[in-house]
């Protein structure tokens, strides 16, 4: 399908945006299955470590970067709910995911709260321990309009922490780029509310687009100074089709840590763990942290552990991909439990992805159709 972008002062054009969400494929289920041992490297020797999970391609947010109204307008057609995996569907691919070494899970969306009873799968997937008997890292990522309802029952439920998305302070500025007029006093609430009931350390994530928000980066930076939450700046990525990513309206990294740093200094401090996308800086006067997560000018391709599966139960190996893999087809083609274990594991260990590492030239990023991230999670 083609839908038509428009932009104030520029000529109209025309962004098409293949619907690859029906695409087929099928896994292998191999004829030896390797063993659930909590070891599982792909073709590059990176382990599975990382389970994202996509529980809705519905969000009540229009970012401009990521669902722009253009496209997903009022007759954008969302996957019907008996295409969505259910509680128990996602829980079971879940175990399958963390018996082969996942020990940290992160539901995301959409707009993950939309989803009804979100508490109970949480319930469900913090029943879930490692191989060794550890509890998992369960995260959710969130553009905190429904944070102040649902924090305390996320926190019960057994979540551990939760992102939020946050690219302005500035009224004006939020309102423009979330395209439905929220106000960001509402996701500030949010983030008081989930630090206050425990879910923290909160990560703010503020994604950079240049000449839209670049102007915030300092006042973000003094506003979350000394509260005990984590900043982290994202470049503007070319994930999907749908938002015309450009070159040109990306901020390297680097540019924003010289500009916080200019005014209140800051030095550079060890990951948290193997694999982990934000580049840490320190406040040096003690007031926090803030993280860079630099997927276009510093692919950390190299060290990705993660998998995507999405709302409709597609495993995707990377955040790039075109084609996903329908894990839904054997949960609901009557496999079992080792048939779809060995199927996950066929897949992981033949992946090759480093589409960041290899970025190719926006002409030929426009020839190729790549999932959007409304549907599969940042």
């Amino acid at each position: 399908m083609e839908r038509c972008q428009r932009n104030p002062g520029m000529t109209e054009k025309f962004i098409p945006v293949a619907d690859l969400r029906k695409r087929p494929s099928i896994p292998v289920i191999p004829a030896r299955a390797t063993a659930p041992v909590g070891l599982l490297a792909d073709s590059l020797g990176r382990p599975l470590r990382d389970l994202r999970i996509s529980v809705t391609d519905r969000c009540n947010f229009r970012c401009v970067y990521c669902m722009p109204k253009e496209v997903f307008d009022k007759d954008y057609r969302y996957l019907p709910h008996a295409d969505l995996l259910s509680f128990e569907e996602i829980t079971r691919i879940a175990s399958l995911f963390v018996a082969h070494g996942v020990d940290k899970i992160r539901l995301t969306g959409g707009e993950p709260l939309l989803r009804k009873n979100i508490e109970e799968l949480v319930a469900m997937l913090a029943a879930l321990k490692t191989p060794d008997g550890r509890p998992l890292d369960l995260t959710l990522t969130t553009n905190g309009s429904l944070l102040a309802k649902k924090a305390q029952a996320l926190k019960d439920a057994g979540l551990t922490r939760v992102s939020v998305s946050l690219d302005s302070l500035d009224d004006a500025t939020f309102r423009r780029m979330n395209d439905v007029d929220f106000p960001v006093s509402d996701v500030l609430a949010g983030i008081e509310a989930a630090s206050r009931v425990g879910l923290g350390p909160v990560k703010v994530n503020m994604v950079v687009k240049k000449g839209m928000n670049d102007a915030e980066i300092l006042p973000m930076a003094r506003h979350f100074h000394g509260s005990g939450a984590i900043l982290r700046f994202i470049e503007y990525m070319d994930v999907g089709t749908s938002n015309g990513w450009k070159m040109e309206e990306v901020l390297p990294s680097a540019e924003v840590v010289r500009h916080i740093g200019e005014a209140m200094p800051l030095e550079a401090i060890a990951p948290n763990y193997a694999g982990e996308t934000a580049e840490r800086w320190r406040y040096v006067d003690g007031g926090g942290e803030i993280g860079v997560i630099s997927s276009v000018t510093q692919a950390f391709c190299r060290d990705c552990t993660r998998a995507r599966l999405s709302t409709e139960g597609k495993l995707y190996t990377c955040l790039f991909a075109s084609d996903g893999h329908d894990l839904r087809a054997l949960l609901r083609g009557g496999y079992s439990e080792a048939d779809i274990s060995g199927a996950i594991a066929y897949l992981w260990q033949g992946r090759a992805d480093r589409y960041s590492e290899l970025r190719a030239s926006q002409a030929e990023q426009q020839a190729r159709r790549k999932i959007e991230m409304s549907y599969i999670g940042g």
